[in-house]
């Protein structure tokens, strides 16, 4: 039988580094950090939301005056808000009708590949 290689020299799994002392001295110190996760955004975005349904009312209140609205074959009077809110809702829609046409234009380019 021979006897196990035994050598002068420690084993060094459980070594610990610790970072290098910062300019003064002192060691660096470490920021603890927060992890971002779902929670957060959607409670950030509700908050976001809250916050923009506030400022709509507002809006909504302070332009209560009625204009006269024409488009296509439709004449009518509406609220200035009203006809404002409409507008931008439609906008947001050929937005999103856009948007979605060159994500799926996208998405076939890159299957493709």
């Amino acid at each position: 039988m021979s006897a196990p290689n035994r050598t002068s020299k420690t084993p060094t799994d459980h070594v610990s580094v610790s970072p290098p002392p910062a300019p003064g001295g002192r060691p660096a110190a470490k920021t603890a950090r927060v992890p971002r996760t779902r929670t957060g955004a959607a409670w950030f975005g509700i908050c976001t939301a809250a916050l923009s349904f506030v400022a709509l009312i507002v809006f909504m209140l302070q332009n209560t005056r009625s204009v006269e609205v024409t488009f296509l074959w439709m004449h009518g009077t509406l609220p200035l808000a009203l006809a404002l809110l409409i507008a931008g809702v439609g906008v947001a829609i050929v937005t999103m009708v856009i948007g979605a046409a060159r994500m799926a234009q996208l998405r076939r380019l890159f299957r493709r590949q």
